[in-house]
């Protein structure tokens, strides 16, 4: 293995699902998932211990709510979900969704590639489709949203784990494009704020050298609403956690304190999920 435990943004799959399989094998388990453990690797471990101690609680937790969210969506009328910067997410296999529903992955090719060896043989509970697109490319992010939601009409997008590692302008180009594609009515991600993310990169510096966490807006999920998109679910990860009894015992009684406003979070901690939909 190399010495260097994250080698790039896609590493971080394997510490995601090293804890989805943790989580997993608790006898209170929030969900369940038996292809976590095949998918998270020596070096996902390896991570994971590496990783700051909050890390932990907070994956699972986003991991959770973010299940709640996309069983909501499916069932409340969305034909499809574009799973973008997919890693090794097992959702279409582990959650009870919709037969005809479709859920469409893209990731890097030798991601995609990897996952497909790994859960070859496995069958997901709705109609699945992995692409092995570079969503950097604009132009292939372009011709992918075009074709991914051909012929529907209320599609959702979901960028789990993602906008944090973006530059800003980054992650307002994807704003733009998702609100340019007319199926797209809603989008599913999480975020930190600035003082989560100074953390983070303080506690975890050597860990994240080469995926450095990037996005971290100041305003909030105001950053989205001056783009065109209205936050219909605002969840905080911190309040969330100590209510499913993931936070330390020592941390739970700082959670009856209110929030901070989530648009104007200063040096605020706050890290959570958000459900948009457009404005």
């Amino acid at each position: 293995m190399s010495t260097e435990l994250v080698r790039n943004v896609s590493d971080t799959a394997r510490w995601v699902a090293t804890y989805r399989a943790r989580e997993s094998a608790r006898k209170d388990a929030l969900f369940d998932d038996p292809l976590a453990a095949r998918l998270a690797s020596e070096r996902g471990h390896a991570i994971a211990d590496a990783a700051s101690k909050h890390s932990e609680w907070a994956i699972i937790t986003r991991t959770k709510l973010i299940d709640d969210l996309v069983l909501e969506t499916a069932r409340g009328g969305s034909e499809r979900l574009l799973d973008l910067a997919a890693g090794f997410d097992t959702r279409p296999y582990r959650l009870a969704l919709p037969p005809t529903f479709r859920w469409i992955e893209a990731d890097l090719p030798a991601l995609v590639a990897e996952k497909e060896e790994l859960l070859r043989g496995e069958t997901p509970h709705c109609v699945l489709e992995r692409h092995a697109v570079d969503l950097s490319d604009t132009t292939a992010r372009t011709r992918f949203l075009a074709e991914s939601t051909a012929g529907a009409s209320n599609v959702t997008v979901m960028t789990e784990g993602l906008v944090m590692y973006l530059d800003e302008s980054v992650v307002a180009s994807l704003a733009r494009d998702f609100l340019a594609t007319p199926a797209i009515s809603a989008w599913i991600l999480d975020f930190n704020s600035p003082r989560i993310r100074a953390e983070m990169m303080d506690q975890m510096a050597k860990t994240l050298n080469n995926a450095p966490l990037r996005f971290a807006p100041e305003n909030g999920v105001a950053f989205w609403e001056a783009l065109g998109w209205k936050p219909r679910v605002v969840k905080s990860l911190f309040h969330e956690a100590a209510r499913l009894k993931r936070l330390p015992l020592w941390m739970r009684p700082f959670a009856l304190l209110p929030q901070p406003d989530v648009r104007s979070l200063g040096d605020e901690r706050w890290t959570g999920v958000v459900r948009f939909e457009r404005a």
